[in-house]
């Protein structure tokens, strides 16, 4: 017979470094706090129930409370031995108040144990994550109302396409992040289910209260089947997705903020806490967090894959396999979360070189829908509008004169229905200003959508 805990139908230990191998007590340690929470709300139903009796219920209350403290004060040590942080706390209990602690595995297995633990576990951080959300899209409606008038070029396929601001641009992340925001609440929903009482596959014989210990860990709703509830791992990949989806929106914003403070560009300036120099230019001035969270959205994405991967053919119910959905889940959170800290800081600490900004937007022709529109309100047909500026963006691009220095009489031989009023219709802020539509760039329709979203943060 082996010590394991379980060992009385084993003959023979296994080496260490093959216990090494299947432990995941160097990683799910991490839940500790987790196991000890669901520890408690399970023996509190076992001593109610009189499932076990009340004073053992009471001494084994008292020992996790204990570890609890110990937990809390780094007092507490792991062994590969105990495989896991299960067996762990199993094992400090019993060293704590002898071989009554036995009785607290009354009624349940590993299994919904393990489960319980990660629904807890990300139970408590989810909204640790929409508070870093909602902290990063407070910054966006900030800058986006300070620079709502400041006007940049809009771009498709990377070309300038029309004059937007900068503040519009700012608010289509916001509306990203708001989704990213959703759905992260929306997993709030699924995790917020008990697995505990599932037992190891089939439920138990005893006559346990599991809305009672719904009541103690405060979950909302109970799983319905015990199958589903040990096996279920729904949740962790709706997580894994809205990280994979929140670091995409992430990268993004970054691969624009890189390109931006290019010398080519200078539409803004990194702060200094979040750029670095070179070891041999010393003119540089690196964007290395933009780059880096950049960076990081592979290894999310590659924690979603795993864990799709992981588990694409597992048959019901519980398998080993399912240890290795928590790594992938603990390392993602520290990913985003640490990723909107330095996002938000990042764009509170840019500098906004407003006036180059607006330069690009003067010389670059992106004011050509403006002349075709024009065309179109004085009846000329929009496809034959479309012909007449593109060929008198041609004759710009060879005679480097932008639309609106071209001479009248140049334009009016082109189309006659324009007149002197054009000019007043070809300046960029004109052409911010006239696209009123509901979601457009209009300065007005920024300063609207800023109240709207300020009141959305206040509901979060």
């Amino acid at each position: 017979m082996t010590d394991k805990l379980w060992g009385g139908r084993f003959t023979e230990k296994a080496a260490h470094w093959v216990d090494a191998f299947g432990a995941s007590i160097g990683f799910d340690q991490q839940m500790a706090q987790e196991d000890l929470e669901g520890s408690l709300a399970h023996v509190k139903m076992l001593g109610k129930t009189g499932i076990i009796p009340q004073a053992d219920a009471d001494t084994i209350t008292a020992g996790l409370q204990h570890l609890q403290k110990e937990l809390a004060a780094g007092k507490l040590h792991f062994t590969v031995e105990n495989e896991d942080i299960h067996l762990n706390m199993e094992a400090l209990l019993t060293a704590e108040i002898g071989p009554v602690a036995g009785k607290l595995h009354t009624a349940r297995s590993r299994n919904d144990q393990v489960a319980t633990d990660l629904h807890l576990w990300l139970k408590h951080r989810l909204p640790t994550i929409k508070e870093a959300l909602t902290n990063l899209q407070t910054v966006l409606v900030g800058q986006a109302k300070v620079h709502a008038a400041t006007i940049m070029p809009g771009y498709t396929h990377m070309q300038h396409a029309q004059p937007i601001t900068y503040g519009h641009y700012l608010l289509a992340y916001f509306e990203m992040f708001q989704r990213d925001w959703e759905r992260f609440d929306f997993t709030q929903k699924h995790t917020d289910i008990l697995p505990l009482g599932a037992a190891a596959l089939a439920g138990t014989t005893f006559p346990i209260d599991r809305t009672l210990v719904a009541q103690e860990l405060g979950f909302d709703q109970i799983y319905h089947n015990s199958l589903d509830a040990v096996s279920d791992r729904d949740f962790a990949l709706e997580f894994l997705s809205n990280s994979a989806i929140l670091m995409q929106h992430l990268s993004r914003m970054a691969e624009e903020l890189i390109l931006w403070s290019t010398y080519e560009f200078n539409y803004i300036e990194l702060g200094d806490d979040f750029s670095t120099g070179s070891s041999i230019m010393p003119q540089k001035k690196n964007p290395d967090f933009a780059e880096l969270i950049r960076g990081k959205t592979g290894r999310v994405y590659g924690a979603l894959m795993g864990l799709l991967t992981t588990m694409k053919a597992i048959p019901l119910a519980y398998n080993k396999d399912m240890q290795e959905d928590k790594e992938p889940i603990f390392d993602a959170y520290n990913t985003i979360l640490g990723s909107l800290h330095i996002f938000t800081g990042m764009l509170s600490d840019l500098t906004v070189h407003e006036k180059r900004m607006a330069e690009a937007t003067t010389h670059d022709f992106s004011n050509a829908t403006e002349l075709a529109d024009y065309l179109a309100t004085k009846g000329v047909p929009f496809r034959q509008a479309h012909a007449i500026v593109g060929e008198l963006v041609l004759k710009g691009i060879k005679t480097n004169t932008a639309l609106q220095e071209m001479p009248l009489s140049e334009l009016q031989a082109a189309a006659p229905q324009i007149q002197q009023d054009v000019y007043a219709e070809l300046t960029s802020k004109a052409a911010v200003d006239r696209r009123t539509s509901l979601g457009g760039t209009a300065v007005s329709n920024v300063l609207k959508e800023v109240a709207r979203d300020k009141e959305m943060i206040a509901s979060h």
